[in-house]
């Protein structure tokens, strides 16, 4: 039985330590989802919205998302609408 509660405390500490783990300037975190860009093979714009709702702001392929406080995340779509690049703004 303290074998069991180890392990599963080792597990959730892992997790925790996971879920604080910072983020590249190529990444995004939504609530509990996080976004990446992929160049070619980056997620589409459909995908975007469905994790992470509507940007503050919109124009044509350029998106921007408040992070809190003075951060800015801006997300750069190429034509056909996948997720090219994800940059920190201030």
């Amino acid at each position: 039985m303290i074998k069991q509660w180890t392990l599963m405390g080792t597990v959730l500490v892992a997790l925790t330590l996971l879920a604080w783990q910072p983020l590249g300037a190529g990444s995004m975190r939504c609530g509990v989802h996080v976004v990446q860009d992929g160049g070619r093979s980056g997620p589409g714009k459909y995908e975007v919205l469905k994790k992470c709702g509507e940007p503050a702001f919109r124009q044509g392929n350029t998106w921007v998302y408040d992070s809190g406080g003075n951060l800015r995340k801006v997300l750069h779509f190429n034509d056909s609408g996948l997720l090219t690049r994800i940059q920190d703004a201030g």
